[in-house]
């Protein structure tokens, strides 16, 4: 009975590791953003770029197998951009 228990264990691990695979990494971007539009955030982009490549902004995850990263950027939003195009005035 022993030995029975044993071999279903060891058959059943490798089935459940096989169900927790990693994402891709436009799953989980989609999931991110997921995240901050439920949080209220707008004006923003998130980018896969690859791990050893510089990329502005703040890195919110990482897929592939670690190979690429998702970098987030707050982007100027309505008012923010046309506060930028209007000269001031004397």
């Amino acid at each position: 009975m022993r030995m029975l228990l044993s071999v279903a264990a060891v058959l059943l691990v490798p089935a459940c590791s096989y169900a927790q695979a990693p994402k891709t990494c436009e799953d989980l971007k989609t999931e991110i953003a997921a995240k901050l539009d439920a949080k209220g955030v707008k004006s923003y982009t998130l980018e896969i770029v690859a791990k050893d490549q510089d990329a502005e902004g703040k890195v919110v995850g990482t897929c592939g197998g670690g190979t690429k990263k998702i970098v987030y950027h707050k982007s100027a939003g309505p008012a923010e951009k046309s506060a930028e195009k209007e000269p001031s005035k004397p």
